[in-house]
């Protein structure tokens, strides 16, 4: 591990509402969902579908659907960062601080606590816990903290890790936290993805001409791989089933967390919840790798809504697999992928 003692890395996640307390939810959701990235509309028609419609009727769901999964700490998504953030720490003798794109601690407050803690720092090393590629997540992340950086210019760089999902520290990671549960008796493993709308990947193609137009476009190499999520996601299923040694009969992809009536990229997770008790796959195991923490997208949505949904239309067993929250390896890989941005000239 190379240690540069002017060198500070900070890990970045999506965030948190500060409470389940209504108020609390409504401004983070009011930040999320106003975000031109998350949903790029115009502006005026932007304010007017979130701040009108979504989330006067989503506050007090979404309140409390995060009653039903938060800790005596807090946030889970929050606890779990912070433990990941001093798991990193101690094996580092740089500082390791970590920053949310909606929430706190916000890119400002984190990087003036470095310049104030640590003056030394002239490089901080970001890296987005987000391993794919999306215009709403990974973009939006790296895009918020480059202008929080930008506008009180820091005395220090901003070094970004690029998108992980084929690194071999991230997959031999997500591999092995997931084989204990792989080696038991199961029909099926489903790799749920957050999701996101077709516009968004036909809006991300470098080229114009391949995403969503060229047969087998995932798998038929083009320059738009590089921030296609849908490509990224199906590369990363692909090499951990590969790697774990489950035959493509036992396992499939799909996406969650649709908002909205436009279409998202498919098959939808709820759908394959209903779906697959019908065609025999009775126990089964689900795997959420966008997410590397915990949250509501995995503990409610699929650990209790989705294991509903699954077990009233047939299934037998239902076994969500957690995130990597600070798995050793995971800990191990975020050490490897920084270490490779310091030595990067």
């Amino acid at each position: 591990m190379i240690v540069k003692p002017d060198t500070a890395i900070v890990l970045m996640n999506l965030g948190s509402p500060d409470s389940t307390a209504v108020p609390d939810v409504k401004k983070y959701l009011l930040e999320f969902l106003m975000d031109k990235r998350v949903i790029d509309y115009p502006w005026p028609l932007r304010k007017f579908l979130v701040a009108g419609i979504i989330v006067p009727k989503r506050a007090e769901k979404s309140a409390e659907a995060y009653r039903s999964i938060w800790w005596e700490d807090g946030s889970p998504l929050i606890v779990l960062t912070k433990q990941l953030q001093k798991a990193l720490q101690h094996d580092l003798e740089i500082p390791v601080e970590i920053m949310m794109r909606y929430g706190n601690p916000s890119p400002t407050a984190t990087f003036d606590k470095i310049q104030k803690e640590h003056p030394q720092v002239k490089e901080v090393i970001l890296l987005p816990l987000y391993p794919h590629y999306a215009m709403s997540s990974y973009e939006t992340a790296v895009e918020y903290a480059r202008v929080a950086h930008h506008k009180k210019r820091y005395p220090f760089e901003l070094k970004v890790v690029a998108p992980y999902y084929h690194r071999e520290e991230y997959i031999d990671a997500l591999a092995e936290s997931m084989r204990p549960y792989v080696e038991q008796d199961f029909d099926y493993l489903l790799f749920s993805y957050h999701g996101v709308p077709v516009r968004h990947i036909r809006k991300g193609d470098l080229t114009g001409t391949h995403c969503l137009k060229v047969n087998d476009c995932c798998h038929v190499a083009s320059k738009a791989h590089s921030q296609c999520y849908r490509h990224q996601v199906i590369t990363t299923s692909e090499l951990v089933a590969e790697k774990l040694g489950i035959p493509k009969s036992k396992w499939g992809v799909s996406f969650q967390s649709r908002l909205g009536k436009e279409e998202w990229i498919r098959p939808y997770t709820a759908e394959r919840f209903t779906q697959l008790p019908k065609e025999g796959r009775k126990k089964l195991l689900v795997a959420c790798p966008a997410f590397v923490s915990d949250c509501l997208e995995t503990l409610e949505e699929i650990g209790v809504e989705g294991k509903h949904s699954f077990i009233s239309s047939g299934g037998d067993s239902f076994t969500m697999i957690p995130c990597l929250n600070t798995h050793p390896l995971w800990v191990k890989a975020i050490g490897a992928l920084c270490n490779e941005e310091m030595a990067a000239v």
